[in-house]
């Protein structure tokens, strides 16, 4: 299990991160929740999904799961971070920066890391050193209203 530790100053607490792919359905679905995500409704399947990603990476607060990011990858080029999320009480403590930040260290020898950004994340991504594309959209089949 991989951990760093540092105190963010807000809320004078210790984060911890852990690659651990085991989570309770009420961690996730309080997270996912947070952050009004319509996947959080579904939190059953979304211990499933974490079992699936090639890289999770989870930010605690003791024994608070307060973010993570989540990267499927083809094992050479490509790597699709598909979730990014922090709790909104510990956003601006730079947890989403090192949740990306480590993304970025595991995937350095890769040639592409892809986000979909939501239009108002997009500066957050671009300060991580994620470019805009112009000449591409994303483009979805879903019934997730979020």
């Amino acid at each position: 299990m991989l951990s760093v530790f540092y105190n963010t100053k807000p809320i004078m607490s210790t984060i911890s991160y852990s690659t651990t792919h085991n989570f309770t359905a009420a961690d996730l679905e309080s997270l996912f929740l947070s952050v009004e995500w319509s996947s959080g409704h579904y939190p059953e399947k979304l211990v499933q999904a974490m079992q699936g990603f090639k890289t999770v990476i989870s930010a605690w607060d003791g024994s608070k799961l307060v973010g993570m990011i989540c990267v499927m990858d083809d094992s050479v080029m490509n790597a699709y971070v598909h979730y990014l999320l922090v709790r909104p009480e510990y956003q601006g403590q730079s947890i989403g920066r090192e949740l990306v930040a480590q993304v970025k260290e595991k995937y350095k020898d890769y040639l592409r890391i892809v986000v979909v950004a939501y239009d108002k994340e997009i500066n957050f991504y671009a300060n991580c050193g994620f470019e805009k594309s112009t000449d591409a959209s994303p483009m979805f089949i879903t019934t997730l209203w979020t």
